[in-house]
């Protein structure tokens, strides 16, 4: 196994190893072309999410803003689980959800906050738990 193979299995151990049961997307990539599959696995896994500019936390935070103002909803649920398996602050993740009111509209909002929440539950951390004075 090679170095690049290595630090995809690792990144994606780091990001989908836990938390809510879900297949991720390379599963179905695999049923059409493995070899195309593989190779945009190493690229997003190998290669970009292991890159250290950002950290895994923050590049999961990006994701999930993106997701949510794009609404795709399956791709955020499972973007917000890798959120929260490399220790994005709950509380933040809400955050950037209602950030999203001004740039993609209240609906956006509403479609992310109920994800998440379903996130949240399906790992036994709902409701967040909110620090005192918010």
């Amino acid at each position: 196994m090679g170095k690049t193979e290595d630090k995809t299995r690792e990144t994606a151990k780091k990001l989908f190893g836990t938390g809510i049961q879900m297949d991720p997307p390379y599963l179905m990539w695999k049923k059409f072309d493995r070899d195309l599959a593989n190779d945009f696995s190493r690229f997003i896994t190998g290669n970009l999410y292991s890159r250290t500019v950002l950290t895994l936390p923050e590049r999961q935070m990006v994701a999930c803003a993106m997701l949510a103002a794009l609404r795709a909803g399956n791709e955020l649920r499972l973007h917000v689980n890798a959120a929260l398996n490399v220790g994005c602050d709950p509380q933040k993740l809400a955050e950037i959800f209602f950030q999203l009111a001004t740039y993609a509209g209240m609906p956006a909002v509403n479609e992310a906050l109920a994800i998440y929440r379903d996130v949240l539950k399906e790992r036994g951390q709902w409701p967040i738990e909110r620090p005192a004075g918010i």
